[in-house]
């Protein structure tokens, strides 16, 4: 059995398709600020269970962080 996203990223007239191109880089303009909301909000639920008042910086540098994974890991594949 073949996996599909495998297939589709080995077929060159996908890669080579400026609308596949277009649609992978503008993904990063929603997966950015959503992965630095989505960890702020995990830190301010933890610091509201906790009774603590610092875990929300550590839920948005880690929210950044993984925006940021994701950017680079989506540049190196495009630049295989």
């Amino acid at each position: 059995m073949s996996n599909s996203s495998t297939d589709n990223d080995k077929d060159p007239d996908r890669k080579s398709n400026p609308w596949v191109q277009i649609a992978r880089y503008s993904q990063l303009a929603f997966v950015l600020p959503a992965a630095t909301v989505v960890g702020w909000a995990i830190g301010v639920g933890l610091d509201h269970w906790l009774h603590t008042t610092w875990l929300y910086i550590l839920g948005l540098l880690l929210g950044i962080l993984a925006g940021f994974v994701e950017l680079v890991r989506t540049a190196m594949r495009d630049g295989q």
